[in-house]
């Protein structure tokens, strides 16, 4: 028998009860900078060290936290089902916790990227970016983030695999920031669809098969994986 898909469309409300901050919590203020001073073009071009240093930060933040039961509880749906997440988050607490099939609709916070073209990618893990780093053609390296402005690239894969869902799984995320938001438009009207969020998001009428859990990430996850894997004998 073929095994069911599930879609994981994952927020910053995952990896907050790890202990990483999200700008959303606060203001727009992301650890006390406008969001635009540190994740923008514009922000880069007028103050690169800034934004290096901001992004230094948050990447070794990263290297001292852990994955939670959220994390753990996605990919135990491994077991039994063909998992894809799609996730706005830059970290890797994801593959940290055994999950294979990752999409980075942001970018990826232990990478870096040349201002360049082909603007390279490079796996750097937890090192620092400094001013004068440089690829090979002599461009400065940055955080291989999409920042607000930018395309999205992976959107068009995101997409096409949320229209392939058998199940589809929102959490930690409010279904505000595009154009991840719009990927549950793609999703089947016959597809089963559950939205973890302490607070139940404004959903289109149009959707339909949707299951509200009004749990936090850990808690709501945790109980519905184990439903899901219950379902398979």
């Amino acid at each position: 028998m073929d095994r069911k898909r599930i879609v994981v469309l994952t927020g910053a409300g995952v990896s907050a009860e790890s202990g990483l901050s999200t700008f959303r919590d606060a203001g727009g203020l992301w650890e006390g900078h406008d969001v635009h001073e540190v994740a923008s073009p514009q922000g880069f071009a007028i103050n690169p060290e800034l934004v290096l240093r901001f992004y230094n930060q948050r990447r070794r933040q990263l290297e001292h936290v852990k994955p939670n039961e959220a994390h753990f509880a996605i990919a135990s749906l491994e077991k039994k089902y063909d998992v894809t997440i799609v996730t706005q988050n830059v970290d890797n607490l994801h593959e940290r916790a055994g999950s294979c099939d990752i999409i980075h609709l942001h970018g990826e916070l232990t990478q870096a990227k040349s201002v360049l073209p082909p603007y390279n990618v490079y796996e750097i893990g937890y090192k620092d970016i400094e001013l004068g780093d440089a690829c090979e053609k002599g461009g400065q390296l940055r955080p291989n983030i999409v920042w607000f402005g930018e395309a999205v690239p992976l959107m068009t894969e995101a997409a096409t695999v949320a229209a392939s869902a058998d199940i589809f799984i929102v959490i930690g995320t409010s279904l505000v920031v595009y154009p991840a938001a719009s990927l549950i438009d793609y999703v089947s009207a016959q597809t089963r669809k559950y939205i973890i969020d302490p607070n139940k998001p404004d959903v289109k009428d149009f959707h339909k098969n949707i299951e509200f859990i009004t749990e936090k990430a850990t808690l709501g996850m945790t109980h519905l994986a184990e439903k899901l894997l219950n379902e398979i004998k």
